[in-house]
């Protein structure tokens, strides 16, 4: 019997909510990919702009010890 019912479920249309539910449980998950993405893309931002300071800083101190 739940053979038949899990059939009948999965051939028939979805409604208008269970769509939009769908829909709206899709966008959620891209918005936490999404902000993920941001997230690490900032802390690449970070890493490489301390990158930056430490050699310039290491440039500079190179540079006066001449």
């Amino acid at each position: 019997m739940k053979m038949l019912k899990f059939i009948g479920d999965f051939v028939r249309q979805p409604t208008h909510m269970e769509m939009v539910n769908k829909e709206l449980e899709e966008a959620k998950l891209e918005k936490l990919e999404a902000e993920t993405a941001v997230e690490y893309a900032q802390s690449i931002v970070q890493y490489n702009t301390k990158r930056i300071e430490r050699l310039n800083t290491y440039i500079t101190d190179k540079e006066k010890s001449r």
